[in-house]
């Protein structure tokens, strides 16, 4: 019997595909000894229901899914047909996995208990974000936290398992649905971007420790509420338009970060007079994108202080928003700070 050693291909026929997030994430799983693997399948579970709104969204023009539910989430924001779609299907791959004890979803009232004893961690998610643009084919995403639960496994969800600051994340992220679905994350030690092959069914590394630049000439902000901003914000965009920067705002949270962690660029939600707190949720979205932000070596703050470190009250608290590259959310704080906000 003739044995021979394996040779990598050398003739250049068959092109490597990458790695796949599966093998990506095995490689990895040495970075939490403590997790004994439910981490790692937690994250498939994610990729594995993102897979599921992938295919729900590209069929969403054709399978009368589009459109309003008739129903209001406990923002008061009127829910889409996908919004309802992607929390059962986000909610179901999570409590079928059986690493998770409970889930804070955007569009549910309460925590959602899901009275698995051995699970260790708590999911926070907003399983549709921008989908007011679901009918008009522009892009829209998930955005997803994960901490490990305070109390001892087996005992009941108390209020310390879910009100964590964003530095106590394990592990965050969010995925892309748009001209290609990309899911990005961190565990804390970086972060790494995957774009889904529809052929194979795999996500593929694509981008590896993504790193976003220092400065840009992007800024992203809804310009038609500049009525209602701190005039500093106003002074800031100001200064923008005079530097020739950029204007981009899709109205998608996603797609608007993900451009500017890629290129370079701030996004901004700010404090308004009719939103004196601001609008984004800090559980389930500013903190998951904050953590990746920092990872990548971004900033996040609320105007005053650093996102990641904003104690919860309550499961829907919403908080300003200003998130980017590291020099231009400095200079952007160097505007709004100087000047004082009346919210009369």
């Amino acid at each position: 019997m003739k044995i021979s050693s394996y040779q990598p291909d050398q003739s250049g026929l068959a092109y490597s595909v990458g790695t796949t997030l599966d093998r990506f994430i095995k490689l990895k799983q040495s970075d939490f000894p403590f997790a004994s693997g439910e981490l790692s399948q937690l994250l498939r579970d994610i990729a594995l229901a993102s897979k599921i709104v992938n295919r729900e969204t590209n069929r969403a023009g054709l399978s009368n899914i589009g459109g309003a539910f008739g129903q209001t989430n406990v923002q008061g924001e009127e829910q889409q047909k996908l919004d309802v779609i992607a929390n059962i299907r986000f909610i179901r791959a999570l409590s079928k996995g059986g690493e998770v004890c409970a889930i804070v979803s955007e569009e549910e009232d309460a925590v959602i208990d899901l009275n698995n004893k051995s699970g260790k961690y708590v999911v926070a998610i907003d399983p549709l974000d921008g989908s007011s643009n679901i009918d008009v084919n522009i892009s829209i995403g998930t955005i997803f936290s994960i901490y490990r639960r305070k109390t001892p496994v087996g005992s009941p969800i108390l209020e310390e398992d879910i009100m964590q600051q964003g530095t106590e994340q394990v592990a965050s992220g969010y995925v892309l649905y748009g001209s290609s679905t990309m899911l990005v994350y961190t565990t804390g030690f970086g972060v790494n971007g995957f774009t889904y092959e529809h052929s194979l069914g795999e996500f593929f590394l694509s981008h590896p420790m993504i790193k976003a630049p220092e400065s840009g000439s992007i800024y992203s902000i809804n310009e038609g509420t500049q009525e209602d901003w701190n005039p500093g914000i106003k002074e800031y965009i100001d200064d923008c338009k005079v530097k020739k920067y950029s204007a981009r705002y899709i109205g998608s949270l996603v797609a608007d970060f993900h451009r500017n962690l890629l290129k370079g660029g701030i996004y901004i939600y700010p404090a308004t007079k009719k939103n004196p707190n601001g609008k984004l949720r800090l559980m389930y979205e500013a903190n998951a994108l904050a953590f990746i932000a920092e990872q990548a070596g971004a900033v996040a703050t609320d105007g005053n202080k650093r996102i990641l470190e904003i104690q919860p009250t309550s499961l829907h608290q919403r908080t300003p928003l200003l998130i980017g590259s590291k020099n231009m959310v400095a200079e952007a704080l160097q505007f709004s700070n100087k000047t004082e906000f009346s919210t009369n």
